[in-house]
C-alpha cells in the first residue's frame, strides 16, 4: 500500500485495531425527556384574572435518556392553569397533592 521505505503514521497508535484498518468508535445517543401528565381539573378562583373557573392540574417530569430510555429522573414541577384566562403558574407539590381533583 505505502511505497518503499515509507512506514504507516498511524500503526502502533492505538487508533487502528490490528492490520484491519477499522477504527474503534463508540457512541453513546443521550438527552433528557420531558413527559406532561394531566392530574386532574379543579374549580377555583383564579390568582391572575379573579374569576372562579376550572383549573387544569398538570406534572412535569424531566428525565435524563440514553439511547431513548428514560433513566434517571431530573426534575419534577407541577403547574396549575386557569382555563378562562390561560395564565399558568407553578405549584408546590404539596398544594398539588392537597386540592381536590375531580
Amino acid at each position: 500500500m505505502f511505497g518503499r521505505g515509507f512506514t504507516d503514521p498511524l500503526a502502533g497508535s492505538g487508533d487502528f485495531s490490528g492490520s484491519s484498518g477499522y477504527w474503534r468508535a463508540m457512541f453513546f445517543i443521550f438527552g433528557l425527556r420531558t413527559k406532561v401528565d394531566r392530574s386532574g381539573v379543579v374549580q377555583q378562583v383564579c390568582r391572575h384574572c379573579g374569576n372562579h373557573a376550572a383549573q387544569v392540574i398538570t406534572r412535569r417530569s424531566t428525565k435524563f435518556t440514553l439511547f431513548f430510555i428514560p433513566l434517571i429522573p431530573i426534575r419534577t414541577r407541577y403547574a396549575q392553569q386557569c382555563t378562562f384566562c390561560g395564565a399558568q403558574y407553578e405549584i408546590a407539590k404539596s398544594d398539588a397533592q392537597r386540592l381536590p381533583v375531580g
